[in-house]
């Protein structure tokens, strides 16, 4: 992949203005339960209500929305487990331009049936991070379409951002703390960029999976550790930190890496307590509070609900 110029603060509310009149402003949940629960104040975006059902929708708007219409009419060409690829696909309906969406086997169903219902062509390949970008450079290559990475791209990252921007507006109150969940790390980066436009003072705290956890070693060493072979539930969250978003990260967020049980058992709290269908790569933001209650005790604390789309016919609580 090319060098990428990493986003500035700045670049959070362009793809604010930008995207405007097509994505959601997704509302801001409260729950007394869970606020007793986690002995902090909870204010969840609830993202999984974004249109194509995540947050990705942002970071593919904006992407999208930004090309020139020599650009767009090439179409567009992206690797995705699921969100992101039904993000992009929408977000090319919305200029009528082709899309492309490599997807790994295993990926969930009910996220490949998104992606096709949003006008995209599929094309398969192994589970590897090193398959998912050599079909997506072959792909490339043969249609001529635009890359848009799901991840390691400027005008991604940038969107991702906004949903950030949007709650801190929302809160009546200026926010302690901010969890959101990271993969590759689109979110995690356009969150701190949100954070920086802002001008607060409120801490980025990452969720991620301790089957994918290399973001924790990474910021921990201070090198990218991208080479792992992911074992998490959290089918969202298994690519590697991108290296622009490492670079943004590094030094300015902390990371609580969780279990599949302990997300799962989150997962489940939130569709009781909250009654909202959320992933397990959304819910291990609030599992990643349960599992160290005194860092937020007391605290006001932000929490990105990234998506909702589930496969209802392999709930990971009924799982054998």
């Amino acid at each position: 992949m090319k060098e990428l110029s990493l986003p500035g603060a700045a670049d959070v509310l362009a793809a604010a203005a930008r995207i405007a009149p097509h994505a959601s402003v997704t509302p801001v949940l409260r729950s007394q339960v869970l606020d007793t629960l986690s002995g902090a104040r909870l204010h969840f975006k609830a993202e999984h209500l974004q249109r194509s059902g995540a947050f990705k929708f942002r970071g593919a708007c904006n992407a999208v929305s930004a090309l020139t219409p020599e650009q767009a009419a090439r179409g567009v060409v992206t690797h995705s487990s699921g969100n992101h690829g039904a993000a992009l696909a929408l977000a090319a309906q919305s200029r009528r331009i082709p899309c492309h969406v490599v997807v790994p086997e295993g990926a969930v169903a009910a996220k490949l049936a998104n992606i096709v219902r949003h006008g995209a062509v599929l094309w398969r390949c192994a589970s590897t991070q090193a398959a998912r970008e050599a079909e997506c450079a072959r792909v490339q290559a043969e249609t001529g379409a635009m890359l848009v990475h799901p991840y390691a791209d400027a005008k991604v990252i940038a969107g991702q951002g906004t949903a950030a921007l949007e709650l801190l507006q929302q809160c009546d109150t200026p926010l302690d703390v901010l969890v959101v969940p990271v993969g590759g790390g689109g979110l995690a980066a356009g969150t701190l960029l949100a954070l920086q436009q802002a001008a607060t003072p409120c801490e980025l705290v990452l969720a991620e999976p301790a089957g994918a956890d290399d973001t924790a070693r990474s910021l921990a060493s201070g090198q990218r550790q991208p080479d792992f072979v992911p074992a998490t539930v959290c089918d969202g969250l298994r690519g590697a930190l991108g290296a622009p978003n490492f670079a943004l990260l590094h030094g300015r967020a902390s990371v609580i890496t969780v279990d599949d049980d302990a997300t799962v058992a989150a997962m489940r709290r939130l569709w009781q307590v909250l009654k909202q269908t959320v992933e397990p790569s959304s819910a291990i933001a609030l599992a990643a509070i349960l599992a160290d209650p005194a860092r937020f005790a007391g605290r006001n604390v932000g929490v990105i609900l990234s998506g909702g789309n589930v496969d209802l016919d392999a709930l990971p609580w009924s799982r054998p």
